[in-house]
């Protein structure tokens, strides 16, 4: 009896031995720090894909990976220590059919493994690496050559095996951080008036602006030949009424503190055409997504002011998803009844009265925005505005909305022809339901540029137009929403705007936990700058009750944002893309030109590319004539971020910009 309990014990005392090496030497990739593995799109996900789905390749299933998205990357210092690397890969079966990625696997720079291009329906295919005398091992995923739309990828029962027991936790290497710097000199206390010189509005429509100027305060405003109908509030800066008959009304506005006076023209269209600027606001979606409520966007435009943002222009607090009833939900916060009696769309009990919220913005100076879809519901399941576009336009004018995104998402159930008559169809119908309505309401369509919007988006009455996919908090992402942007130009005109979506600097997230940006200071300053020269609506993504001071030096140089307001409203053009450097030129009201020196190092020549940080010391030369940006003669040069003259020249201009860097200037002719 005791022998047989003492070998009872030794073959558990081995089973329990043999179990722990086991699970030593053999690593999940899916229990390690994912924060670390950049994305293009989204965040990485654990044992679920992308957008948070059971992983599926080509109708398989899988219970254990991670869900990526290209451009993707991550690496691991395994130091000789590894045996073999396993996962089965493939597109995800939540991407469209746009999708296509190829995979790899990197051990110390040299390709190991790689799938060759895959897309949807792509039966997985099966990773088996010898990764013994490799330091560092890289896993890649890239857009195959044909941009990140829809790149969804998965890392399926993905698993290092280690010849001893490590902890692969602490041997992630991160991205190399970049310590944050501000260009923006600091706001004189002097009075400077800001913002965009034009305004449009339409005739016997209510009229709220509200004067943009930095400066000591108090400030006194005052205006001359202000046109009848309108009132300014001298302590508040806030300009409200109503101007009965079509014209343009040119008047002088003044800001005056104890150390001097600010004047300026501002010229008000009275018109069919409004939004003859882009748009600057703030929308809840990058940073609360469906964690939104009434009190964080309270706090949105208490900071829009507290922070003196709204003295630099920025005007609207914008809710996207989740304000209405989610059908079917037995939260009670967001259950209900969708609609009222007579069809009024109902909001859920996270904004308990909608418009004793506008009445608390617009009371502040600043404007609302809301949310929709043309189809029955939203992206996130509430509900929308699919038959019921004229009484949604006429419960909007109650609330006094001014701002609509209108977002194509579940209309595709509706109509499934992929056509031009099918995508314009839904925002004509809305179109002529605020047309119905004695409000200027600005409309956004959103529906990621289907069918070359932005060769139609006008003519349909729409005030701007998302071209892109989301945006994400990646160099890829912004890159490509922002640089896919050549060509678009000539559709672009003041109302009329071409959007490749919101701003993600600061802290962003989808809600409702946050994380800075994930973009380094010079991949945010390319961002801004490239916003603003292509004439964008500027929508900060961020919370803005937590701003710090890079983030608010990006969003507060009005010489950057005047680029974008320049009530010219010319979208900047690409007359260099070579080498990993492009050029952008945007012709200016007064006659200058704003330039934009990038050094993208798109050209990823080797997988292991992708890999190497760039260092922010290493500069390219960029060089221009001054006939590539259509002047001659002696020109002056200004540094837009730093607000410095570096000179005058005559010929040509060169400067030195740094890795995923941008030089904004601004180029005066000298007569």
């Amino acid at each position: 009896m005791v022998k047989n309990m003492k070998i009872l014990f030794f073959v558990i005392l081995l089973y329990s031995f043999c179990s722990f090496t086991l699970k030593a030497q053999t690593i999940r990739l899916d229990k390690l720090d994912l924060t670390n593995m950049e994305c293009g799109w989204g965040t990485a996900q654990a044992n679920k894909s992308v957008e948070g789905n059971t992983l599926s390749i080509a109708g398989q299933k899988f219970e254990h990976g991670v869900g990526t998205h290209a451009i993707s990357t991550f690496l691991l210092n395994i130091n000789d220590n590894g045996k073999r690397f396993l996962a089965t890969v493939g597109v995800d079966d939540e991407a469209t059919n746009k999708g296509s990625v190829e995979f790899f696997v990197l051990g110390d720079r040299k390709v190991l493994w790689q799938s060759g291009i895959m897309k949807k329906g792509t039966a997985s295919k099966i990773v088996d690496v010898d990764i013994s005398n490799i330091k560092k091992l890289g896993l890649l995923v890239t857009d195959a050559g044909d941009g990140i739309d829809y790149d969804h990828a998965d890392w399926c029962d993905a698993k290092i095996e280690m010849t001893k027991d490590v902890s692969l936790s602490s041997q992630l290497i991160k991205r190399t951080t970049q310590k944050a710097y501000i260009s923006t000199p600091k706001t004189s206390d002097h009075p400077q008036i800001n913002g965009a010189n034009i305004f449009g509005v339409s005739p016997g429509h209510l009229f709220l602006y509200t004067i943009a100027a930095t400066g000591k305060r108090p400030i006194i405003f005052s205006a001359k030949s202000l046109p009848e109908g309108l009132t300014l509030d001298p302590k508040t800066g806030i300009i409200t009424g109503k101007i009965d008959k079509e014209g343009l009304y040119k008047t002088i506005l003044f800001a005056k503190n104890n150390l001097g006076k600010a004047e300026r023209e501002f010229r008000i269209s009275v018109g069919s055409t409004i939004s003859l600027t882009p748009p600057l606001g703030w929308n809840s979606w990058n940073c609360w997504a469906g964690a939104v409520d009434a009190s964080k966007v309270e706090a949105a435009a208490d900071a829009m002011v507290k922070t003196g943002l709204i003295n630099h222009g920025w005007t609207f607090i914008n809710i996207d998803d989740c304000w209405s009833i989610k059908p079917g939900s037995k939260d009670s916060l967001i259950a209900g009844d969708a609609r009222d009696k007579n069809g009024m769309i109902n909001t859920n009990n996270k904004f308990p009265d909608m418009k004793a919220l506008s009445n608390y913005i617009h009371n502040k100076g600043l404007k609302l925005g809301i949310y929709s879809s043309p189809g029955p519901t939203t992206c996130a399941g509430y509900t929308a505005s699919y038959q019921h576009e004229d009484q949604d336009a006429l419960r909007y004018a109650e609330w006094e909305i001014d701002y609509l995104k209108y977002d194509w998402c579940s209309y595709g159930s509706i109509d499934t022809n992929q056509n031009l008559e099918a995508y314009q169809k839904p925002y004509k119908v809305m179109r002529a339901s605020l047309d119905k309505v004695n409000r200027d309401i600005v409309y956004s369509l959103c529906q990621y540029g289907m069918g070359n919007v932005w060769e139609w988006g006008a003519e349909i009455g729409g005030n701007s137009w998302r071209t892109t996919g989301d945006i994400s908090d990646s160099w890829s992402s912004v890159s490509q929403n922002g640089f896919n942007q050549a060509g678009h130009e000539k559709y672009a005109s003041p109302g009329h705007w071409n959007d490749p979506d919101m701003l993600v600097v600061g802290l962003v997230g989808w809600g409702p936990s946050l994380h800075p940006s994930k973009l380094t200071p010079d991949e945010q300053y390319s961002h801004i700058s490239l916003w603003c020269l292509l004439s964008s609506p500027l929508l900060i993504g961020c919370d803005l009750s937590r701003l710090d001071n890079f983030t608010l030096n990006l969003l507060s140089n009005d010489e950057v944002l005047a680029v974008d307001q320049d009530p010219l409203g010319k979208q900047a053009s690409r007359i260099l893309d070579a080498d990993g450097k492009q050029i952008w030129i945007k012709d200016l009201e007064d006659g200058s030109k704003a330039v934009g020196l990038f050094n993208t190092d798109n050209n990823k020549k080797t997988p292991s590319d992708y890999f190497s940080p760039g260092n922010s010391n290493i500069k390219e030369l960029i060089i221009f004539k001054a006939s590539d940006i259509r002047i001659s003669g002696k020109f002056r040069v200004r540094d837009l971020w730093r607000q410095k003259n570096l000179g005058i020249y005559s010929n040509e201009f060169s400067i030195k910009v740094p890795y995923h860097g941008v030089k904004l200037l601004k180029i005066t002719p000298i007569k």
